[in-house]
């Protein structure tokens, strides 16, 4: 059985301007905490843990449009994983960051999960704080 999780965070700028972070795969180590390295080759990405650990993913979606980028895990830790990041513009200014993930075996989910949390967290201090870099 699949273990399905989604987290989200609201952050107080406009959709482009995270999605212009959060959307391009070869940034990810710039906001995804234990993420120190990601290399990009096409539908292929690796991203590298502060571990040391080299983990293979397949680029799925990246529509600037939608703003949704998905990708899934080919290491053979996993029978199967899907994660999904939308960045969705509410409007006013401010946007929804929705990260979701699907794994079997369904642990992983929960430790992709909270990891995703935690990046998701990381995304929000960045674009709101008074020092924040992104413009």
């Amino acid at each position: 059985m699949i273990g399905s999780i989604r987290r989200e965070v609201r952050i107080r700028r406009p959709a482009a301007d995270v999605w212009a972070l959060a959307g391009d795969p070869a940034r990810l180590h710039e906001w995804f905490p234990g993420i120190v390295d990601t290399k990009v080759d096409g539908t292929t990405r690796v991203i590298t843990l502060a571990s040391g650990v080299a983990m293979p993913e397949e680029i799925l979606v990246n529509d600037r449009t939608q703003r949704r980028f998905q990708y899934r895990i080919t290491a053979p830790l996993f029978t199967h994983h899907r994660g999904t990041l939308d960045v969705i513009d509410l409007g006013d200014g401010t946007c929804l960051a929705v990260y979701a993930t699907d794994a079997d075996p369904r642990a992983m989910a929960l430790v992709i999960s909270a990891a995703a949390g935690r990046g998701l967290e990381a995304l929000r201090r960045r674009f709101e704080s008074p020092e924040g870099t992104e413009s």
